[in-house]
């Protein structure tokens, strides 16, 4: 095909829940591409011979390789492919900000919409969640220790395994994946996925160990006392930032953080199936205007709030999270209110 020709192909949509219908449950918004609209969209493609997409992708992801393989219907081959760059696709298809990434840069862009090579990258991880990405290099006998599962150490035990290196990720929480886990919403990046991406892992090699707490059950001296070479240190983002500002510790006033970590990890979205509950009444208020901010508000909605209100001091356009999770909140009753900035929480020993 001629490129005027893979421009005049349309973008390909890919399907969502009603909104009506997913603010009554926890299940994923974005259903995925079919086998055919995938390969639509990767014919798109227009294989440029120097790739500005591949240098906005973070971990150097071959992406007109692998899309073209899409659009010839080779979906084994691009799992194969897709995986020797990148540890996590199916995460990284679902949650990487590929609008300001891989696809602020594709040159489709310039005339019509850019490739979703995002979505792809999704489609293929989905389609081929066994790939190994070609397994693992003749084994080097040094061995690493991997603090923190979250993406970072996921990311770290996935190259270092393929380089043949023995990798042990300490996790200090009773299962993997790090903000993967329980930050992010399951309406965003199910369990099931991530835990298809860490046995993908465990297959390669990756040794796993939870309820590991180096620094109180062991220390980083004592892991080169075992017999590590080396030791990766990914412990995550840290605690949360508050406003400073009087009424912070009424009852009912959460960090996004705490919040959806009591939801995700103790599965309080399951209540009662799992004891876990939280309450969000029938009004909800959540500051702030990126990712995590919007995850909380979206969830709220989802945990009963009849009204759930997003407070941003700056404009919506200039609210830092994906434009996609915008969307998708305004359309699930989402209220947006900008150009304000909380001084205090007014309550009493209730809340």
């Amino acid at each position: 095909m001629t490129p005027k020709e893979r421009m005049k192909i349309p973008r390909q949509e890919m399907p969502t829940q009603p909104p009506e219908v997913r603010i009554q449950n926890f299940e994923e918004v974005n259903l995925g591409f079919a086998d055919e609209q995938a390969r639509t969209e990767a014919l798109r493609c227009l294989q440029c011979q120097k790739p500005l997409c591949v240098t906005g992708c973070p971990v150097g992801v071959d992406i007109p390789e692998f899309v073209r393989m899409v659009a010839e219907g080779r979906f084994e081959e691009a799992g194969e492919r897709l995986r020797r760059d990148n540890a996590l696709p199916a995460v990284c298809g679902r949650v990487c900000p590929q609008e300001e990434q891989c696809e602020k840069l594709c040159v489709l862009g310039k005339r019509v919409a850019p490739l979703s090579i995002g979505r792809l990258e999704r489609f293929v991880a989905d389609r081929v969640p066994a790939a190994s990405g070609g397994g693992t290099a003749p084994p080097t006998g040094r061995r690493v220790a991997v603090i923190g599962g979250g993406p970072a150490g996921l990311t770290a035990a996935g190259d270092l395994v393929r380089l043949g290196h023995q990798v042990t990720v300490f996790e200090a929480l009773h299962e993997v994946g790090g903000v993967l886990v329980y930050g992010i919403p399951e309406f965003r990046l199910p369990k099931a996925i991530l835990r298809v991406e860490v046995e993908a892992l465990r297959t390669l090699g990756v040794v796993f160990e939870v309820n590991a707490v180096v620094g109180r059950t062991v220390s980083i001296d004592d892991l080169f006392e075992e017999g590590y070479d080396a030791v990766f240190v990914g412990t995550g983002a840290g605690l949360p930032h508050f406003l400073d500002i009087p009424g912070e510790d009424l009852n009912g006033v959460y960090s996004a953080n705490e919040f959806l970590t009591r939801v995700n990890l103790m599965r309080a979205y399951r209540f009662p199936e799992f004891d876990s509950p939280v309450k969000v009444g029938r009004r909800a208020a959540v500051i702030g205007g990126g990712n995590t901010a919007m995850d909380a508000v979206r969830t709220a909605r989802r945990m009963g709030a009849e009204r759930a209100m997003l407070l941003y001091r700056r404009s919506r356009a200039e609210m830092p999270a994906r434009a996609e999770e915008v969307e998708h909140a305004a359309e699930e009753g989402v209220e947006f209110v900008t150009l304000v900035a909380p001084t205090r929480f007014i309550g009493d020993e209730g809340g």
